[in-house]
């Protein structure tokens, strides 16, 4: 038995700078664990709209760069060839007259891309924080205040959903201000339910969100979000949470990487995004430290 306490004492101390560990342990006057944002206030640090443009600019960047991978796509939806085309031509070009390369299309990493884009990359490394496991840090270039740097992925539930056998020790369960909770774990159980959803709502070649944040190869460099430690007294948030509903004209052929799945098989609902967004300017270097009910009044 003891070595079971000391095993799970120890994943406990690593647990605590991230969200819930799950309601029965936060019942013990852990409130402020809790992302609690009373209802009256809005909890937006930037526009939505400032997200779509965001999301949409690095997407479309990662699609053109994924073209060749993209044919099945492009095939059905003509109209849509023609506008990446037109784009890649402006990109081929330009790449041809900085590297007087006259070759196929250059492919680059999703972080060479995300960088090309917006100007810097994230990645997860070891935090700096005692016992907080691991982090993510800005690893190349430079984020501005007000910018989307993050993703928050994971399968989506609404209250009423069953999430309880998903939850236990699962120190990646997000609360979202509405009460919807978004399950970030990347293993066990929680990995296949993402899976199947994600298999479930696929249109023929559509995919309709990147299951690629469950493996080492990201699709999407910015879905690590769940990685993002808490702030503590000896670091300050630097970025908080903004929830985003995806809008229902957001382009079919981008949706393959939305690193989010809605658990029910439900038409209606637009899937919903969390992203992370900086409250100041983050150089080369730093990790991100979350802040959990950021309100503004």
């Amino acid at each position: 038995g003891g070595a079971m306490l000391r095993d799970l004492q120890r994943r406990w101390e690593s647990y605590k700078y991230r969200f819930v560990p799950w309601l029965a342990l936060n019942l013990r006057r852990k409130r402020r664990t809790l992302r609690y944002v009373p209802e009256s206030s809005q909890d937006k640090i930037i526009s939505d709209e400032d997200v779509y443009q965001t999301l949409l600019k690095i997407f479309k960047a990662l699609f053109i760069n994924d073209l060749s991978r993209q044919a099945r796509i492009l095939a059905l939806v003509p109209e849509t060839k023609c506008k990446y085309l037109e784009l890649l031509t402006v990109e081929q070009k330009q790449s041809e007259v900085n590297s007087c390369n006259h070759q196929s299309q250059h492919v680059f990493s999703p972080e060479e891309v995300l960088f090309n884009t917006l100007g810097f990359t994230v990645s997860r490394d070891r935090s700096s924080l005692v016992a907080a496991g691991t982090g993510v840090f800005v690893t190349k270039g430079f984020v501005p205040k007000g910018m989307v740097v993050s993703m928050y992925p994971g399968t989506v539930y609404r209250k009423h959903e069953p999430i309880f056998f998903q939850s236990l020790g699962n120190p990646f369960i997000f609360r979202c201000i509405d009460g919807v909770l978004i399950d970030g774990n990347d293993k066990g159980l929680s990995r296949s339910v993402y899976r199947s959803c994600s298999r479930r709502d696929q249109l023929g070649p559509f995919q309709m969100s990147d299951e690629s944040w469950l493996t080492a190869v990201l699709q999407n460099p910015l879905a690590v979000g769940q990685y993002v430690n808490n702030c503590s007294d000896e670091k300050a948030a630097n970025v908080c949470y903004q929830e985003f509903d995806v809008p229902g004209y957001f382009p079919v052929e981008l949706k393959q990487y939305l690193p989010n799945i809605v658990y029910s098989h439900d038409i209606e609902s637009h899937p919903r995004c969390v992203v992370l967004v900086t409250l100041r300017d983050i150089k080369q270097g730093e990790e991100l430290f979350s802040n959990y009910y950021t309100v503004v009044s």
